[in-house]
């Protein structure tokens, strides 16, 4: 059954509430925009098409890309090109180079591409290669956007890319996976953590059979594990998916792993038939005969073998109702009831199957649902502000709500890595190893049942959250252009009028900076605490209006100050300690 949809327009805080979710972050001036739509024509604005392929990153050793060309010995080491991607990465969640009227839908792109990275995750350190990690990136970014794309571009086809894709193959050990030695790294995390699962956290009862999983038990691992045989790394990345325009981009082409053997004798792969359990029906998997070379199997039958287990696994609800899950974690909110799975999330599920598995109909769907703004009738516990921001979220968002530079990556690319190789070591110190995750799960934040994303906080994360902050705002030493100018920022979004009112300032600037910023005010009494409370804007008010002077009438002398501009050092001062007390409090770390 469909979400009942949300009516009406959004308004700034719901506004807000979606580009924070679905993109990394918006503007000020998206967010006035996108608040005069209704839920559906903001979302067909960020499912806009056709959007451009990412421009490629530089190693500024050559000048040149080396992604699709393949790298030679004047190439920089590829433990280096390893951090030019993640750097080339940072680039593509804030859109550099990309039109404006494309900017939010490229960013909408980019956080599906991200998701799909947290479902079916890597591990820098384990896979090591440049190229595969760009490709894997890219596939995910292909099957990002699949609504008007051929029926096969869905979920199902993802997983079954996924399977033999070549930086998935080094990570889970599909390489090792031969038969009569069969691996079932990949076979076990294909059940487990990217498809079926498991079940609801905190619903399941103790096992009380070794190896017994609920939805799938040790012999669909040995049998998936078997179909799944036969792989191993293909480094040159010449072996190209066959099926037609399927990873077509200009001349692009995705590669993949490749059969041990040859085409014509997968020599390697098990062809024996392979029984799973009763809780997939008891079926078998084997050969397709007609594509058999004689007895031997081939590519083409290991692939339909592939084939086969993804649609079997995909035949089971739950597995459809799992990975809508993920997605709810991800977007809404860590915390599934029982209730919420037998309702959002089922009717989410819903929507994926009668559309083909398509990711992109199903949300869609969630961004223009009640549920999603919270807004059905006698709800009174939002999900407003009930994400603790990623530091990735943090970072991110922040540059593209001030407009924080980062050089040319094209035209000063050594400049650019510089730069993010500094984002990257930021990230670590406030808990996100990028692109390195602790272990095949995935960054704990999105599946660790029952804290999820309140490992990111810490004591020590929560204090280089604020320290980001400073150095943005106020540290001299931090690089290049990565800055905030408090003063242009009130000076180009801000009214004269509003400016130069402190009181005033500091709730214009709480609607945008703060995800709970309805009826706002300075007097206690009169406080609803719904929200943002009258004592926390008194702190806000009170560290703005500090100033090196003795001032009789604080308001009055920001008033005059703001209005007169003879002193913008004292000005610029205030408005440093007001970005500083709103965007290093704790509700900032919120959307």
């Amino acid at each position: 059954m469909p979400l009942p949809l949300f009516g009406g327009t959004l308004g700034y805080k719901r506004a807000a509430h979606l580009l924070h979710r679905a993109t990394f972050g918006p503007s000020k001036l998206q967010i006035d925009s996108f608040a005069t739509l209704t839920a559906g024509q903001a979302v067909a604005l960020l499912f806009q098409q056709p959007l451009p392929d990412p421009v490629l990153p530089v190693d500024p050793k050559t000048g040149t890309e080396w992604l699709l060309a393949g790298t030679t010995t004047a190439n920089s080491g590829d433990a280096d090109l390893q951090e030019f991607f993640k750097g080339w990465l940072f680039g593509q969640m804030l859109g550099l180079g990309v039109a404006p009227s494309n900017q939010l839908a490229y960013a909408t792109r980019e956080k599906i591409v991200f998701f799909l990275h947290t479902v079916f995750t890597t591990i820098q350190s384990k896979v090591d290669n440049s190229r595969s990690l760009y490709f894997q990136n890219q596939l995910f970014r292909k099957f990002a956007f699949d609504k008007t794309l051929p029926l096969l571009f869905n979920i199902k086809t993802l997983t079954k890319k996924v399977s033999v894709d070549n930086a998935m193959l080094r990570l889970l050990d599909g390489n090792l996976n031969v038969k009569g030695s069969v691996n079932e790294n990949y076979a076990r995390e294909l059940l487990e953590l990217f498809t079926i699962g498991r079940g609801l956290e905190g619903t399941l009862p103790p096992a009380t059979t070794p190896g017994d999983y609920f939805n799938f038990t040790e012999q669909d691992v040995r049998a998936a594990a078997q179909v799944l045989s036969g792989w191993e790394l293909d480094t040159t990345f010449t072996s190209v998916d066959e099926e037609v325009d399927l990873y077509t981009s200009g001349t692009q082409k995705l590669p993949r792993g490749k059969v041990r053997g040859n085409a014509t004798n997968a020599s390697a792969h098990d062809s024996t038939i392979k029984q799973f359990s009763d809780r997939f029906n008891n079926a078998t998997i084997q050969p397709d005969p007609l594509l058999l070379n004689g007895s031997n199997p081939t590519q083409q039958s290991a692939l339909d073998e592939i084939s086969q287990l993804i649609e079997l696994i995909y035949s089971k609800q739950e597995t459809a109702r799992n990975f809508c899950r993920r997605i709810y974690r991800y977007f809404v909110y860590h915390e599934i009831t029982q209730t919420i799975d037998d309702t959002i999330v089922a009717g989410m599920a819903a929507t994926l199957v009668a559309n083909n598995y398509k990711l992109q109909p199903v949300l869609e769907e969630l961004f223009q649902s009640q549920h999603f703004y919270d807004a059905a009738a006698g709800v009174n516990d939002d999900n407003f502000g009930g994400i603790i921001k990623s530091p990735l979220d943090l970072l991110v968002g922040t540059f593209r709500l001030f407009n924080v530079q980062l050089p040319n990556p094209t035209g000063s690319p050594a400049a650019f890595f510089e730069q993010t190789a500094d984002l990257t070591r930021r990230l670590e110190r406030m808990g996100m190893h990028f692109y390195e995750p602790f272990d095949v799960a995935g960054y704990d934040s999105y599946h660790q049942f029952p804290i999820y994303h309140r490992s990111w906080i810490s004591t020590n994360y929560l204090v280089s959250r604020y320290e980001f902050i400073r150095d943005l705002i106020s540290n001299s030493q931090m690089g290049g252009m990565m800055k905030i100018d408090p003063v242009a920022f009130v000076q180009t979004n801000i009214s004269n009028a509003i400016a130069s009112n402190a009181r005033a300032l500091v709730i214009e600037l709480a609607k945008y900076f703060l995800p709970l910023a309805d009826n706002l005010t300075f007097d206690t009494t009169a406080d609803d605490n719904a929200g943002l409370t009258a004592e926390r804007l008194n702190y806000f008010l009170t560290a703005f209006l500090k100033s090196p002077q003795i001032d009789a009438d604080p308001e009055g002398a920001w008033a005059f100050r703001w209005n007169n501009p003879v002193d913008m050092e004292v000005v610029r001062r205030q408005l440093e300690n007001l970005f500083n007390a709103m965007l290093q409090s704790p509700e900032y770390q919120l959307y």
